[in-house]
């Protein structure tokens, strides 16, 4: 139970880093396969199992030892809509330029998802610090068992 929160975290974060470099990958990408520009993409996180009760009940349940939650996944994976999609720059010499010299790009600032990238890093390795951290226990406490 305990792994599976920490498994689901992993599983999660790679995922949303998977998206991240995808999105680095096409910042410049104005053609794509279904038409115009490529759309940046988000993840969307949900918890897994518990309740969505106030904090009074979750803690009734944690007193009765209850499963309170069992992870997160990936709820789905959102692209950009609108205006905010996409930005219009002047490259005249593009060949995808229309007639004012215009290109259509996807509205994705590198370093915005570079920040993004480190911070889906960084809650990776927190979740492999939490599954290491839960081994030693367990392997403390079979220690304890074996001396008693």
């Amino acid at each position: 139970m305990i792994f599976d929160v920490s498994a689901s975290g992993l599983e999660a974060q790679r995922i949303r880093m998977n998206v991240i470099a995808n999105n680095i990958a096409n910042a410049q990408t104005t053609r794509t396969e279904e038409g115009g520009p490529y759309r940046r993409r988000a993840v969307v996180f949900e918890s897994v199992g518990g309740s969505k009760a106030h904090f009074a009940k979750m803690l009734d349940e944690a007193q009765e030892e209850k499963i309170i939650g069992a992870g997160v996944r990936v709820s789905k994976i959102v692209e950009a809509s609108g205006v905010e999609a996409f930005m219009d720059v002047y490259e005249p010499s593009h060949p995808d330029a229309g007639p004012n010299g215009v290109v259509r790009k996807p509205n994705i600032r590198v370093v915005d998802e570079m920040v993004n990238l480190i911070d889906a890093s960084r809650a990776y390795e927190a979740n492999v610090t939490a599954m290491n951290t839960t081994k030693q226990i367990a392997a403390k406490i079979l220690e304890i068992g074996r001396s008693a």
